[in-house]
């Protein structure tokens, strides 16, 4: 069977345009097997859309709000990755491959709380207001 060849990195192809294509090609492909794979970034997805639509209706600055989204959603990521690694490394169990999983996934965990906090400070005023409960 013949062995292709893999494409250049993008950074070392001749033409830097094809190279930047081929970067942002990469990390969609990334995105997408996240979007496909993993329940949990779909979730988070959807959250954040819902985050935004909320911030919109309410009137709240939507900046913090995308800040939030990126962090939870680039932290899930990172998850994936290392999980990803981790099974291609020790696809049998050891106990510091799941501390390892385990550890990633906790601070998808803590970060996804503390946005949560953060997010009902942010809208729990101007909801209370709009409904008129205040």
């Amino acid at each position: 069977m013949p062995t292709r060849t893999p494409p250049p990195k993008p950074g070392t192809d001749p033409l830097p345009l094809r190279g930047l294509r081929a970067s942002f090609a990469y990390a969609w492909a990334g995105v997408l097997f996240a979007w496909k794979s993993q329940r949990n970034f779909r979730l988070e997805v959807y959250i954040g859309g819902l985050a935004l639509g909320l911030a919109w209706w309410l009137g709240v600055n939507p900046i913090p709000v995308l800040q939030l989204i990126a962090l939870v959603l680039g932290l899930e990521l990172i998850n994936t990755a290392l999980e990803a690694v981790v099974d291609l490394v020790s696809p049998n169990y050891h106990p510091l491959a799941k501390a390892a999983k385990d550890i990633a996934a906790a601070s998808v965990l803590i970060v996804s709380t503390i946005a949560a906090l953060i997010g009902f400070l942010l809208f729990f005023p101007p909801l209370v207001s709009r409904l008129g409960l205040w």
